[in-house]
């Protein structure tokens, strides 16, 4: 029998439990009948979320365009659109040359990581993250530094604790704001700190923003571009989210700051989105309504809409929980709940997530998938309706109960045992 084929060594080294072996497993349950809550991808439309009905609009009416190739960069009316977007925000230096339309976020941040980095440079990325900006740095033969974004503090950084990362080999800063997989919303002042790191360093701020129009409680969403002036950053914006049109793959990066800084860089860019060819096109001629068109998504976060309703079913479970921390979400789409200290030691947050989904039919992703160094985390998605989340926690709480009650079983000394203690 000949051998089986090799593959890249460095996929060892890339974790992506979101839709890992916990998923796989998932399907092999449902393929036996059984019905599951899955609640490990934030997939509007996998809960009844639509698309608003004006950038369908946009789609149909545009359909007989959309045969040829467009330009590598995106339609260019689409990306006037986008910088103009952004040029109002207060982003320098924005025009439609340094707009790219991507199969989503997650194909830009490919291609960005793969025209910023040689072998061995250093990008620095958020603790916990998302796992595809530690994955596509080191797919692209860098090497992903943590800095600690902390529960104690809010998960926000400590810019001190980031800038002692820097070495010689950085190249570039990762914020995920609004965050995922926690909530968390930047403040203007954490973002000036951190704008002035890349500043000083001349670091490439990489700002994933897909989540910018979902918050909370009058949480104010700044964006990092008009903060950064001349120093070089890429925002990252999209349809997914905000617009719930996930599967469409429409992503943006937007590129300022200085241009002859950053003009080789713009120009790796494209000749990576020429290699590709170019971006699902339908979903392009959408872009222009939902950037000028009626704001859809901030009703659902308010009192009383869903996504506000669903947020507050967690956090409301959590503080009845007898086992249960919390920092509330103020953005984004994810609760990241905690064990509590008292009984934290030794909860493994992967058996924990296996044991609730074949006891309790509910898919959550342990916090370690989110590369972080402990393992009493799990992250939740609120796009359920209110009243399945709390039966989702309700359904949490047995298995906290039962496990943790196990552990703290006194197992009784051997005679011997006890005649050593005496």
């Amino acid at each position: 029998m000949s051998a089986p084929l090799k593959t890249r060594e460095r996929l060892s080294e890339v974790r992506y439990e979101i839709r890992g072996e916990l998923a796989r497993r998932a399907r092999d349950l449902e393929a036996q009948g059984r019905t599951l809550i899955k609640l490990n991808i934030g997939n509007p439309g996998a809960f009844g979320f639509r698309a608003p009905e004006h950038l369908q609009r946009a789609i149909a009416d545009h359909i007989h365009a959309t045969d040829p190739y467009t330009h590598q960069q995106g339609l260019p009316v689409a990306r006037e659109v986008i910088a103009a977007h952004h040029a109002a925000r207060g982003a320098q230096a924005v025009s439609a040359e340094r707009v790219f339309v991507g199969n989503g976020v997650s194909e830009l941040i490919d291609i960005a990581l793969r025209a910023l980095l040689n072998p061995g440079d250093e990008v620095l990325v958020p603790s916990p993250d998302y796992p595809l900006w530690s994955a596509a740095t080191i797919l692209n033969d860098g090497r992903p530094v943590f800095y600690q974004c902390k529960a104690e503090n809010g998960f926000l950084p400590d810019p001190d604790a980031l800038e002692a990362l820097v070495s010689p080999r950085t190249r570039a800063i990762v914020l995920i704001n609004p965050n995922n997989p926690t909530g968390a919303v930047y403040p203007r002042a954490l973002l000036e700190r951190i704008v002035a790191i890349a500043a000083k360093h001349e670091l490439l701020l990489l700002c994933d923003e897909i989540y910018d129009g979902i918050t909370y409680d009058d949480a104010p969403f700044e964006p990092i571009a008009p903060l950064a002036g001349d120093v070089p950053c890429v925002s990252f914006g999209g349809l997914s989210k905000v617009h719930r049109a996930c599967g469409w793959r429409v992503g943006w990066a937007v590129l300022s700051g200085s241009e002859p800084r950053s003009r080789d860089f713009r120009n790796a860019m494209d000749l990576l989105g020429a290699l590709r060819l170019c971006a699902n096109v339908p979903g392009q001629f959408a872009i222009e309504a939902a950037l000028t068109g009626v704001d859809t998504i901030t009703p659902l976060c308010q009192p009383g809409g869903r996504l506000y309703e669903a947020r507050r079913a967690v956090v409301e479970a959590c503080a009845a929980s007898r086992y249960l921390t919390l920092n509330t979400p103020a953005g984004a789409l994810y609760a990241f709940p905690g064990i509590a200290a008292d009984v934290a030691a030794g909860f493994d947050d992967h058996a924990f997530a296996l044991d609730l989904m074949e006891s309790e039919g509910v898919l959550v992703v342990p916090g370690n998938s989110f590369n972080v160094p402990y393992r009493n985390h799990f992250r939740v998605t609120l796009l359920p309706e209110p009243a399945q989340l709390r039966e989702v926690f309700a359904r949490i709480e047995r298995v906290l109960e039962r496990r943790i009650g196990e552990a703290r079983k006194v197992v009784p000394l051997t005679p011997r045992q006890a005649r050593a203690a005496r």
